[in-house]
């Protein structure tokens, strides 16, 4: 409550802050870095989950919902022994190029504060399939950008992933909706301008750069 501003990174993360007693509250979110170039898809089709192995990042219903379809899970934790063939912590410079030949992204989070593997996919023009909470919610325009489910729900989930990898067409124009919206929202020099205006006022003076 004595901060004059409290910067969080998507709307369900302010309304918690205001929650806890923050007054001034601004929405900025996490930057991304934007890839000159999409990358060309795998072939067969690949599913790509990107995170901590663990039940909030709903990657148990992930494993049920993509049965039959190629899934590449990139990411270690306590669940790691049920997920057959995952490959433990990729680091970032590799985990781009998962991105890259992805046909598209998991991110089926019981909850999630921001979203960065979301919005790293839709830089690399990847469409999203994305539990509808937190963070994601600012993210995935549903429909336009990827598609959203119900956390939990694993017959939602495949029937989501079963219709993007039954369409090319339409994994190419969520995937470049999303890379636009992900260029407008998150590029960094969006996010670092806003973030320095942020400190200015409430500062009461120019910060330099």
């Amino acid at each position: 409550a004595r901060a004059r501003l409290v910067i969080c990174a998507s709307t369900a993360l302010a309304r918690a802050a205001r929650t806890l007693g923050a007054g001034e509250v601004e929405i900025i979110p996490s930057g991304v870095t934007i890839p000159a170039e999409r990358g060309e898809e795998a072939h067969p089709p690949e599913v790509l989950f990107a995170g901590r192995l663990s039940r909030e990042k709903g990657i148990l219903e992930l494993v049920e919902a993509a049965r039959g379809q190629k899934l590449v899970v990139a990411g270690d934790g306590p669940l790691r022994a049920r997920v057959p063939g995952a490959l433990g912590f990729v680091p970032h410079d590799e985990l781009g190029q998962l991105y890259a030949r992805a046909a598209i992204v998991a991110c089926p989070s019981h909850r999630e504060g921001f979203g960065v593997v979301c919005a790293e996919a839709m830089a690399h023009g990847r469409p999203v399939v994305a539990g509808a909470v937190g963070g994601l919610l600012d993210l995935v325009v549903d429909g336009e950008t990827g598609l959203l489910v119900q956390p939990r729900d694993v017959q939602a989930l495949r029937a989501a992933l079963l219709k993007l990898l039954g369409d090319a067409e339409l994994r190419r124009r969520l995937g470049e909706a999303a890379r636009e919206r992900a260029r407008s929202l998150l590029s960094w020099e969006r996010v670092t301008g806003l973030t320095l205006g942020a400190y200015e006022r409430a500062s009461g003076r120019a910060v330099s750069t």
